[in-house]
Formats: structure tokens, sequence, C-alpha cells
């Protein structure tokens, strides 16, 4: 089906196995087991000699149909989902890594991954190197022999920085390394990685995929011999699976997932340039803004902008903290991806457990805002904001 219709078809047909019912939309299978028709069956699902359900830590109708749908709609070969999107960074390390072995990540990354690179990975004797998101020749210079991974957000978190896919790519093939792209901030509706080369994509579903922050959920997906080997083993093993009803708010998600996402990218461009007009603001971090590093690049990988915001203000904690406070609209909530602005101070939030020095490095400073727009009316969200600046 994946080469026969465009995305906004994938994402309302895509994956769909009526039941005997003959369902019109999609069914939700609560059910922690399947049955067999007999010890064969029960012995053949269990070692992987026929497909099937077995059990839904691992299998399950639903989830299955997600995971087909995102995969369709990301061009992947195959997909696995996740409890959360901080599962899906898990189950790719642990499931594809061994203690030894090493990491090239971008500084620009969510505070959560730092945390799990830096503090969590050590523990199994897994290094991590971080370099600018941006400069190619610092992440060829750091790979090593014992490299296994190169592990970027694109947009990043919180400062919108845009990584060139297809120049990376190049480097993780000729020194025979996998290329892992954190697509959850533009989703497949604004920008398909493995298109340009990359091996993995991983999202976080609580975000754009479900869009209205309702459920947790993540993704992997790529080739199929590396998501469905060791990754899928991981998660088995270990259990870090989405729940059928999780994956079936997510689907119905993905069926609004453009509409949404072009939506929101046009008030949050008409957001951004305002903001760069106003005089409490040093500096507006927005790939669709002429003075964006990465505008070019922006226009070349990525279909639109995007839906977040972030800017600096003249000012510091105490100056961010009364922008926030004397918003009345705009959620004050560190989750993004939702119908519902937010807004939120990274130094103190999604950034705040890393280091005064680890987070000056990433360019996260007292006086940063990030704003992930939502479906309001542009006017009345810069009415909010406005009340503050």
């Amino acid at each position: 089906m994946t080469d026969e219709y465009e995305l906004d078809t994938l994402a309302v047909r895509a994956g769909i196995e009526r039941s005997q019912f003959n369902e019109h939309s999609e069914a939700l299978y609560l059910t922690s087991s399947f049955v067999f028709k007999n010890a064969a069956q029960a012995a053949a699902r269990f070692a992987n000699e026929e497909p099937g359900n077995v059990y839904s830590r691992f299998t399950n109708p639903t989830v299955t149909a997600f995971q087909e749908r995102l995969a369709a709609l990301e061009g992947a070969e195959a997909c696995i989902a996740t409890s959360s999107g901080m599962a899906a960074i898990l189950s790719t390390v642990m499931g594809l890594l061994v203690s030894g072995d090493h990491i090239v990540a971008s500084r620009s990354i969510f505070g959560a991954t730092v945390q799990m690179f830096n503090n969590i990975l050590p523990k199994f004797g897994i290094k991590t190197t971080w370099v600018s998101l941006t400069d190619l020749s610092a992440w060829a210079r750091a790979i090593t022999q014992s490299t296994k991974l190169l592990f970027v957000e694109t947009p990043s978190n919180p400062l919108m920085e845009i990584c060139d896919i297809a120049g990376l790519t190049a480097i993780a093939k000729r020194r025979g390394v996998l290329l892992v792209v954190d697509n959850c901030f533009c989703t497949p509706a604004l920008q398909r990685p493995i298109e340009l080369g990359a091996d993995l994509i991983i999202h976080s579903a609580t975000k754009y995929l479900d869009g209205q922050g309702r459920v947790m959920g993540g993704a992997v997906l790529g080739r199929k011999d590396v998501v469905m080997g060791s990754i899928l083993q991981f998660l088995r093993t270990a259990g870090p699976c989405m729940s059928p009803f999780n994956a079936w708010v997510c689907l119905k998600g993905l069926e609004t997932l453009r509409i949404r996402m072009e939506a929101q990218s046009r008030t949050a461009a008409r957001l951004a340039a305002w903001l760069e007009a106003h005089h409490s603001i040093r500096r507006v971090y927005y790939p669709g803004l002429a003075s964006h590093a990465q505008h070019a690049l922006a226009k070349a990988q990525q279909s639109l902008p995007g839906a977040i915001v972030s800017f600096e203000i003249k000012g510091a904690r105490e100056e961010a903290w009364r922008v926030i406070d004397k918003t009345k609209l705009i959620s004050i909530t560190a989750n993004l991806g939702d119908t519902k602005t937010t807004i939120t101070h990274p130094a103190s939030t999604t950034h705040g457990r890393i280091s005064p020095q680890e987070r000056a490095a990433a360019g996260i400073g007292e006086g940063l805002l990030r704003v992930a727009v939502g479906l309001e009316s542009f006017d009345d969200l810069r009415n909010d904001l406005a009340r503050g600046l």
C-alpha cells in the first residue's frame, strides 16, 4: 500500500485489518494474551515459526496497526511501538549496543536523553561523545573504531538547530555506523529522514502523533533487519511496550497529522516574525526566519519549518518567568505537540537536570523560552505573550 498511495491517504488507511465484524474504524483489542488453536500452534508462535499474536507485550493487533501506519508514513521497512519516546531511545541503544561501544550525539538534544547517555548508559560500559549538531567535521572526528551510533535531533530541542541529514548520512555510511534521527518535532508530515539516508527514526508519539496531549507512546522505525532484530528482542524481553489503548489513540491522531502540522506551522511562522520584531526580544530561534543560521537547509529538507518557536528575552530567569506567569491562555507545561499552545522555561524544566556547564554548551540560557504553537488564533497567542513582554 505504501507505494500505491500518498501520505494523506496512508494516514487514514494504512494498517487497517478488519475483524470478522468488518468494522470501519480501527478496532481496539484490550487483551493481554491470545488463544491458540492447538499446542502445536502455540509452540510455533513462541518459536517465531508462524506469524501471529502471542502476548500483548510484543504482539497486539491495535499496536500492529499503529506500527504499520507510521511505517508507511515514514517510508520505513519496519516499526516497533514503545511506551514512550524515551523508551524508544532506550530500546534502540540497549538492543544494538554492548559494553565498550560508543555513541556520537549532538549537544542539542532533549534533557532526558542527555541524562540517559551521561548517567545511565555508562553503567553498561557505553560512552557518548558530544559534538555540535551543525559541524559535520566534528561528527567525523569524533567517530572511533568503537562507535556504533550517531544520534541527532533535527530540529533540535529547544534551539531549533537543523542538521544536514544527507551530509551526516554520508559520514555514517563511510564509517560503517548507524545514523539515528529523532523526528519528533517535524513528524513525517514535514520531514522524512529515511529518504535522506537515515537508518533509524525515533518518535515520541506523546507529541504530535497523538496531537492532543492524551497518551504516552514512542516508536523506532527503519530497516527491517535492525528494527525487527535485536531492538524487538529487547522490547519483547524487557517490556517497554505501547498499550493497545494508547496505540489506538495515536492511530486516530495520525489521521489528522498533516492538517494539524501545517496549521500549527503557519501560526508559528507568524508568531516568530512578530517576536523577532519585538523590542524585548534578543533573538528568535525558528527555521522559517531568514535570520536562522540553517534557514536554507531547513527549506531543503523540511516541507515547513514546524510549530516550535524558541526565543531569548532581554533578561534572565526572573524576566523569563514573568513572561510565563503573565500568560492567561497559553498552558504552562513542558509538553509539546498539543493542539493547545504551551510555554516552558527550558533551563529550569526540560534541561533543568543537566549541569549549568552542559546547558551553556548547548546554548540554553536563563532568558530562553520555548513555545509549542497549537491551533488557537494567532491574535490571541500574540496578545497573551505581549502581556508579559
